[in-house]
């Protein structure tokens, strides 16, 4: 009887590999492999026949377009996860409160995401460009007009923007968090007289631990597709106070210069490793107290 139980197993576990089989080889070819091929060219000069040794990682840490773009970079995402996940839960409050009538607000949250980036270019544009409708109310008020793409006011249009797209998304991640909590544990704390803030601050707050934990991680990872925007809008080189890291790689990658690229996406990948990763086990350990 032993021996047909485990028969059988094997072959449940057999014919579940063999499903799984399709995607385990896509994420090899398109994922582990081309990961692989970036960390041994990032050794390699350009054409890729030369072992370098850590001189495409010297020349990258050396170079003053990467540390401005990388500086801008942490910036963009100290300023914006922040902001983000706190504008998103006030939505997902605001609207979790209002249920069942505060549903039907939520795909108006979505449809920034729903938009085309070309028609966010040309609506940004409109906007803040040297005419745009901003300066042309400021200039009806007698006031100066400002270049917001021209000064370091660029940054604070692209954190704008991107709150403007991504606040939805993360408002879903935070409702189906809100959802799960049990109606029982603010029965149980209204009865014992606690107000609307303690009971934010004792039970939704803990609740929402992991969570948080979620979308953080997407949204910083989220945070890195900014650059479509501000690239169609300024080009390869904008404002320098919004040159990010992607259009570092961008300009990289178009003059062909693939050691550094490489070396720079190596050392991307283990920052943000270094970030998620101990964020991960903080979370996970508040979650287990």
């Amino acid at each position: 009887m032993k021996t047909v139980f485990q028969n059988r197993k094997r072959r449940e576990a057999g014919v579940a590999l063999l499903f799984l089989a399709p995607s385990f080889g896509g994420l090899v070819v398109f994922w582990f492999a081309p990961f692989v091929l970036t960390i041994y060219r990032s050794f390699t000069d350009a054409l890729g026949k030369k072992n370098v040794g850590f001189s495409n990682y010297r020349s990258v840490l050396e170079n003053s377009a990467f540390q401005l773009a990388a500086a801008n970079t942490l910036r963009f995402l100290a300023v914006c996860l922040p902001l983000l996940l706190c504008v998103s839960l006030v939505l997902a409050l605001c609207v979790h409160a209002l249920h069942p009538g505060g549903r039907r607000f939520k795909t108006t949250f979505l449809l920034p995401m729903a938009l085309p980036v070309a028609s966010m270019v040309v609506l940004w544009k409109a906007l803040f460009s040297e005419n745009g409708l901003l300066n042309g109310r400021l200039t009806a008020l007698g006031l100066q007009p400002v270049d917001f793409m021209g000064t370091d006011a660029a940054f604070w249009v692209l954190v704008v923007t991107y709150l403007w797209k991504n606040s939805g998304y993360d408002m879903i991640l935070w409702l189906a968090g809100l959802d799960g909590i049990p109606g029982s544990l603010y029965e149980a704390a209204q009865v014992d007289g606690a107000n609307s803030v303690q009971q934010f601050w004792y039970i939704t707050l803990p609740q929402l631990r992991s969570t948080l934990g979620l979308t953080a991680v997407l949204s910083l990872l989220n945070m890195f597709k900014v650059f479509r925007e501000a690239y169609l809008v300024a080009g390869s080189y904008p404002h320098e106070s919004m040159y990010l890291l992607q259009h570092l790689f961008n300009n990289w990658f178009l003059s062909m210069d693939l050691g550094r690229l490489c070396a720079a996406a190596v050392l991307l990948a283990l920052s943000l490793l270094l970030i998620v990763m101990p964020l991960q086990f903080v979370l996970r350990g508040a979650d287990e107290h």
